[in-house]
């Protein structure tokens, strides 16, 4: 019986690295708000961490970043096989990389791998939220124009969902959580700029490979004003920023009760009367 071919990866990985070496730094700015809230959860969890890792596909630019850390961590370059070695970190913060992974199971496996038991991680990463003015407005322009619909923004994971990860992952204690963040540009046309500048261009591999019509830009451009401009005449875009937090398993986290082994019952606690279910 011949095998049906394994699915085509979501991402062109050497076209993503192109983005990436024509980023620049200016245009990283929400790097800097990830790196302040990184630290500001570090703070509430009131644990020292010895031997930190953060994962980045911008180690030059995060090592700025995190001079203020109360640790500094190692910082290594985002790859599909991470440079940590197993056990040998109680921290791992994985940086604006997963959304482009075709394989994020597999990334926060290796995360999993390379903690000691009841070592955490902290994973930062576009949300699904993010850019859906731009999505819309080039997905109808698209239609209208050429008739056709392409892939142009990678599909990212809502919150409801990526909590599964985790568990996939095998962590303990996972919790999900979004911060969305409104930005105001001069014209769609200098958003999709910036968006180039943060090495987060098109790299699907599904993409086009020739330039989009320009009577599609004229046109997406045309819906974004129509739609989102705000009284001032900028239009603002949408970046979710989804945090993953999650614990390697060990045997002095909180366990879940057994099933039947509780000591009263939910109709006790609501001080109504229990009926049972006809059988």
């Amino acid at each position: 019986m011949s095998q049906s071919p394994a699915p085509a990866a979501l991402t062109d990985t050497a076209a993503l690295a192109r983005n990436r070496a024509r980023a620049e730094a200016q245009a990283l700015f929400l790097h800097e708000r990830a790196a302040f809230d990184l630290q500001d959860r570090l703070d509430m969890v009131k644990r020292e961490f010895t031997d930190p890792v953060l994962v980045t596909p911008y180690p030059d630019h995060w090592q700025g970043l995190v001079a203020g850390f109360p640790v500094v961590p190692r910082i290594v370059g985002a790859a599909e096989v991470l440079d940590i070695e197993p056990g040998s970190a109680d921290l791992v913060m994985h940086v604006f990389d997963l959304h482009w992974s075709n394989d994020p199971v597999g990334q926060l496996i290796q995360c999993r791998r390379a903690l000691r038991p009841d070592g955490l991680l902290l994973a930062v990463f576009f949300g699904g939220q993010t850019l859906t003015e731009l999505r819309a407005c080039l997905g109808q322009a698209e239609i209208e124009v050429t008739g056709g619909l392409s892939p142009r923004i990678a599909p990212m994971g809502e919150v409801r969902d990526l909590g599964g990860l985790l568990q996939r992952a095998g962590f303990a204690l996972p919790v999900v959580d979004s911060d969305t963040v409104k930005v105001d540009y001069a014209s769609p046309l200098k958003l999709m700029a910036d968006l180039r500048a943060m090495g987060e261009g098109n790299a699907l591999n599904q993409r086009l490979r020739q330039p989009t019509r320009r009577a599609v830009m004229l046109r997406a451009v045309e819906l974004y004003m129509e739609t989102h401009a705000n009284a001032e005449g900028r239009t603002p875009a949408t970046f979710e920023l989804v945090t993953l937090t999650g614990w390697a398993p060990h045997e002095s986290q909180q366990q879940p009760l057994r099933p039947g082994s509780a000591l009263s019952s939910l109709a006790d606690a609501l001080g109504t009367a229990e009926k049972p279910l006809k059988s």
